[in-house]
């Protein structure tokens, strides 16, 4: 890990990707991150598939945002601040191919290992502890953190919704790489970023999504979480 991969100056400055972008959650974050001025990549398997999701985020909004489509492998390059959006079942895979563009860089890992039955979502059981723990340990010379594991992308791409009520956890071993990320998450109107301990702390956070897809479907809303006494 280097910190010479450290955003410098404004965080505003930074140029986010995101590889999974066509997903909702994907396009939920680059939207809201290019309301808030930022260059967002996003990643896919396919570029025109990208690209095509681009184009409509860009025609969607009523000023102007920068969101381009490229494949995943050209948007970890393109990024300062990588975001991982994909399903957890191609997670190891898709990191693997990415090592060397992803070298050096801040990753922000956001896969959430669930299943589903007939009883509601429950939370994987992961070899290496979580999703972000296995993100850790594909990619050795990056510096992974874990967040924004708890956003609905349903609020997310709302046109009517412009503040989002949501605490964002962000984990990770190196303090320089969560501060950033939290100062990422606070450029989302109405989140805040909060640290959220080190990776090892990573699976109840993700096995707490489980929680609040069933709040959500209970109570048929958009729930996220808050912490108090901050």
């Amino acid at each position: 890990m280097t910190e010479q991969s450290t955003p410098k100056g404004d965080i505003a400055e930074v140029t986010v990707a995101v590889l999974g972008g066509t997903g909702d959650q994907g396009r939920g974050l680059a939207r809201r991150f290019a309301l808030a001025g930022h260059t967002v990549h996003l990643g896919s398997r396919s570029a025109e598939r990208a690209e095509r999701a681009a184009g409509d985020l860009v025609e969607g909004e009523s000023v102007p945002i920068d969101v381009r489509g490229l494949d995943n492998a050209g948007a970890a390059a393109a990024g300062d601040i990588v975001i991982v959006a994909v399903p957890w079942e191609g997670h190891r895979e898709l990191l693997e191919g990415l090592a060397e563009p992803l070298s050096g860089k801040i990753v922000v890992d956001c896969v959430n290992p669930l299943g589903f039955d007939k009883r509601g979502p429950f939370a994987l059981d992961v070899a290496e502890g979580s999703a972000a723990e296995q993100a850790a340990e594909v990619l050795p010379d990056s510096r992974v953190t874990a967040a924004f594991h708890h956003v609905s992308a349903v609020v997310l791409l709302d046109p009517e919704v412009d503040e989002v009520d949501l605490d964002v956890l962000v984990l990770g071993e190196d303090r320089a790489a969560t501060d950033a990320v939290r100062a990422l998450a606070d450029r989302i109107p109405g989140v805040r970023g909060v640290f959220g301990g080190r990776l090892r702390n990573a699976h109840q956070v993700e096995a707490l999504t489980a929680n609040i897809i069933a709040v959500n479907r209970r109570y048929k809303t958009h729930a996220g979480i808050r912490i108090t006494g901050l």
